[in-house]
């Protein structure tokens, strides 16, 4: 059965989707003619501008277009946009924002304070690894999957400790560096170790974890939280099934799988992208250590 039974609210979003175009309205106006409210500023290369422009497009892939109806339907579209949420928008949020826009709200009197205490790189990695892990429980998840409320505090608060554990390792502010050379490489090894029980425990569990997903009166009571009401009660409904082809275990196991390879990507790239940074350094610095040479003494 095909998704558009349930709507073009439900399977676009067009609200978020205008929310986030205003965000990309107000970036650019920051950035182009509204400079003149910043005392220090640069102009925005190109290449910054796409990654902030690929930051919107991978959100509302992840909470706004189908893949998000989807990821109410089947646990497999859950990972999916789960994985596009926590490990791809901070990144480029972070690339995407130049340092001097990051300095000057980082200046701000509560922000600057709060961003110093977690964006520690071993409570900040600890705390996303955490927060992701609890929220997979399955009481917990089922809890928050059927409640409108809990979900959007659970997930905005992943997402900024996602973006709190990203800090450390990819940002560019002057004074805000916390991590320096191979000690990187450590933190995303540890990121990817720390993550692995969560997903082993989905890959791997002998029967189904998520009454959302295997229960059809949870499944239903789920879909509200993307569905209309008024769309929703005009539906016979009776499970995943109506949409995939693939058993509750076979969704189980492939959306545990889907995030952990996406997570190995996301941190391989991520893990080549600071071993050649360092390499590119230790190779100038040997290239000027060569280059110097001083006077013999007369």
């Amino acid at each position: 059965m095909s998704l558009n039974i349930f709507g073009f609210r439900a399977m676009w979003s067009p609200y978020f989707f205008l929310f986030l175009v205003l965000l990309t309205i107000v970036y650019f106006y920051l950035i182009g003619s509204g400079r003149k409210h910043f005392s220090k500023t640069e102009n925005v290369p190109t290449k910054q501008k796409v990654y902030f422009l690929l930051a919107m497009a991978a959100l509302y892939i992840s909470k706004g277009s189908p893949l998000d109806l989807y990821g109410h339907i089947t646990f497999t579209g859950h990972m999916a946009s789960m994985a596009i949420l926590f490990l791809i928008v901070p990144p480029l949020l972070i690339f995407g924002i130049p340092a001097w826009l990051w300095q000057a709200f980082l200046e701000l009197p509560i922000v600057k304070p709060m961003m110093a205490f977690f964006t520690k790189p071993i409570l900040s990695l600890l705390l996303f690894n955490t927060f992701f892990s609890i929220y997979h429980v399955p009481i917990i998840f089922d809890v928050v999957k059927t409640n409108p409320i809990y979900h959007a505090i659970v997930t905005t608060t992943i997402f900024i400790a996602a973006f709190f554990m990203y800090w450390p390792l990819l940002n560019n502010v002057p004074n805000w560096k916390q991590i320096n050379g191979l000690k990187k490489i450590a933190y995303i090894l540890g990121n990817s170790v720390l993550i692995t029980p969560a997903c082993g425990l989905i890959i791997f569990a002998s029967s189904p974890l998520f009454e959302t997903y295997s229960n059809p009166q949870a499944w239903v009571q789920a879909l509200s939280l993307c569905v209309p009401s008024d769309m929703l009660s005009g539906l016979n409904l009776t499970g995943p099934e109506m949409f995939s082809k693939m058993q509750v275990m076979e969704d189980q196991q492939l959306g545990g799988i889907i995030m952990k390879i996406i997570q190995e990507i996301v941190y391989g790239s991520f893990l080549a992208y600071v071993f050649f940074e360092w390499a590119r350094k230790e190779r100038a610095k040997d290239h000027m250590e060569t280059s110097y040479s001083p006077e013999p003494l007369k």
